[in-house]
């Protein structure tokens, strides 16, 4: 056995607490269409959800930008959509379409789902990719897995689709409240399940997806995005109290610092929309925070990308902090770019 000692992680310092010497940095969706081999891994697999299911491929892609940009953390390659995949909804990717699932739209529907004990079953091969990750990412990087939360999943899931407005859910959600908490109540349990098997399978720590929880008013907000994940994070704290967890929602606005604060999850990734320097006074005495650049300015490059990236680095480099987007990169956005912010980054001293 050997007594050399594991490099610290830097963005697990992030997630305790700790002021780091530059911030750790990532990028969401950093495994994507603006790689030429990502494109060409693509373009082997098949269709999409084959690739989220075939352990080779998805370790692949997930390594592919650690290996071109150095990044301090991996995110698992895969999809929200696997939980209700998992859960026996039929689910497709269509090109030019993006998502196409079987509406479940009363409660008929969300009984014959399956049951959420039966997901660590069925995305077996999510895991292995896990497993495969955990042995060959170096020895600094931080795995983190993933989920969609609750509300942005069941918006699919009601809807069928990707929808601007999220009409479909919430107008469930309104007319039939009980009922829609009961498909709530299903992803929490699928979702513990299915983070709780990355954990175990080896991800060190773990981000929650609310892409749509601006989407909702204050009173619907506390009840289908804050309190499940609240109960996500308890029920993960209390099987793995040593893994972090982020949650991202996404145009959360005056409600983030209650949703930080109420949820109880160490990391808060920020959306484009939130200003760096009342972010830094309001919600980073709180814990660590993540984000905010916007997409378009990594498309864009140039003075403008750096200036933006260095006002969110002074505004937010000097305490718990991990470098993101405020979204996912775009395919559009030019891989040297990428490299650019990443170098601009780690020359940022705190």
């Amino acid at each position: 056995m050997s007594d050399r000692k594991a490099p610290e992680k830097k963005l697990l310092k992030a997630l305790a607490g700790e002021k780091t010497d530059s911030p750790p940095i990532w990028l969401m969706r950093q495994a994507g269409r603006y790689l030429p081999e990502y494109r060409k891994v693509r373009a082997e697999a098949g269709s999409f959800l084959d690739l989220c299911y075939s352990p080779k491929l998805a370790e692949e892609v997930t390594l592919q930008p650690i290996r071109r940009y150095g990044f301090d953390a991996a995110i698992l390659f895969s999809d929200i959509l696997v939980v209700p995949d998992a859960l026996g909804q039929k689910v497709a990717f269509k090109e030019g379409e993006g998502p196409v699932l079987d509406p479940v739209t009363d409660s008929a529907g969300i009984a014959a789902l399956g049951s959420p004990s039966g997901v660590k079953a069925a995305l077996a091969p999510v895991y292995e990719t896990v497993s495969r990750l955990k042995q060959s990412l170096p020895a600094d990087v931080t795995l983190i897995g993933f989920a969609g939360a609750p509300w942005t999943v069941a918006t699919y899931m009601v809807g069928g689709r990707g929808s601007p407005d999220q009409a479909a859910a919430k107008l469930l959600a309104y007319r039939e409240p009980d009922t829609f908490q009961k498909l709530i109540d299903i992803l929490v349990e699928a979702t513990v399940e299915h983070l709780s098997a990355q954990v175990e399978a080896g991800a060190e720590a773990i981000q929650i997806f609310d892409t749509w929880a601006g989407s909702l008013p204050e009173l619907s907000f506390e009840r289908f995005a804050l309190k499940p994940a609240r109960a996500i994070r308890a029920k993960l704290k209390a099987r793995f109290p040593h893994v972090p967890v982020i949650a991202f929602p996404r145009g959360a606005g005056g409600m983030a610092e209650h949703y930080f604060r109420e949820t109880g999850v160490e990391g808060l990734s920020l959306d484009t929309g939130v200003s760096p320097l009342v972010a830094r006074d309001r919600l980073q005495p709180i814990g660590c925070l993540q984000g905010n650049l916007d997409p378009l300015l990594l498309v864009a490059g140039g003075a403008e990308m750096r200036a933006q990236a260095a006002h969110i680095l002074e505004a937010l480099g000097h305490g718990p902090f991990i470098f993101n987007l405020g979204h996912g990169i775009v395919p559009q956005t030019p891989p040297e770019h990428v490299g650019e912010l990443v170098r601009l980054v780690k020359d940022f001293r705190a």
